[in-house]
């Protein structure tokens, strides 16, 4: 390539990066859970069901700026969800998006400068970021979904979901990446110690998505510009990594998909509504070059 060539490259790849989002799990599970969403300038985050401290450890791990985090998003009252809010919140001054239930319900104590409520359907603009909130089947006292849009690129952040309803379909539809549930294996869950009681909860329509369930919702409604699905909250006894890698693998077709840890933060994974622009561009250029862009 001329020099000519690699500017034009070069300014592309930089255009690419402006008009993407960036995504990562910082912690998925039962244990805590707390999802990044974020593009050149800001970010939020989606719960914060980690401590303040293991949040700053595993964004600095990644190389993300804690000041670009402007609020955070929470989806409902339950400890896994909400567990570090607060001093996250408090140490920092990021703005929490929270509905009035759920902060009594969770006895969520917030600065009143930095507690905000948000409606179903209804966008919450944070920089160029756009959030939508939509409800979803949960045993929790006013539960969301969110969906993080960025210059017409759309991250869908779709866990604790009892039944995989009308909401949902219609927002992973519009995804180009996804935050999906895939709690439980069915078999696991029903040959388990769990009491009869916590079987019910989990699988009668207010708790969590199996593997299954998740499945049909990636193999009957996957948008064809989907390009990343990170399979999340998975259950510590009922489900295993290697089973959830494998099931969604077979039925990939060219999604990359992944398996969010309960134990760790994943890598960054950049989302752009022109990923066949993005690798042509990361092809053309050697790494050296592909820097300078970044």
């Amino acid at each position: 390539m001329n020099a000519h060539q690699v500017e034009g490259c070069v300014f592309l790849c930089f255009f690419v990066w402006l008009m993407s989002l960036f995504i990562t799990s910082l912690n998925s599970g039962s244990n805590g859970n707390c999802y990044y969403v974020g593009n050149s300038n800001e970010a939020v985050l989606v719960d914060a069901g980690i401590s303040c401290k293991e949040i700053e450890i595993r964004m600095k791990r990644l190389g993300l700026e804690i000041g670009k985090v402007k609020a955070i998003f929470i989806s409902h009252e339950h400890s896994d969800h909400i567990k570090g809010v607060e001093l996250f919140s408090k140490k920092h001054q990021v703005p929490v998006y929270v509905t009035d239930a759920t902060r009594r319900n969770g006895r969520i104590k917030l600065e009143k400068h930095l507690s905000f409520g948000f409606t179903a359907t209804v966008p919450v603009c944070i920089g160029s970021l756009s959030i939508t909130a939509f409800s979803k089947f949960h045993d929790a006292a006013d539960p969301y979904s969110f969906m993080i849009s960025h210059n017409g690129v759309n991250v869908g952040v779709f866990t604790d979901i009892g039944t995989p309803c009308a909401n949902l379909i219609h927002h992973f539809k519009q995804c180009h990446a996804a935050f999906l549930e895939s709690n439980y294996d069915e078999e696991m869950l029903a040959k388990g110690g769990y009491p009869y009681y916590l079987k019910k909860r989990i699988t009668g329509g207010q708790g969590h998505l199996s593997n299954s369930q998740a499945l049909s919702i990636f193999r009957e409604h996957k948008p064809s510009h989907m390009t990343h699905l990170l399979l999340s909250h998975l259950s510590s006894n009922n489900n295993r990594p290697e089973i959830v890698e494998a099931l969604f693998s077979k039925h990939a077709n060219g999604v990359r998909t992944i398996v969010a840890s309960r134990h760790q933060e994943t890598e960054i994974f950049q989302i752009t509504s022109e990923p066949h622009l993005q690798t042509a561009i990361q092809r053309a250029l050697k790494p050296a070059q592909l820097q300078l862009a970044f």
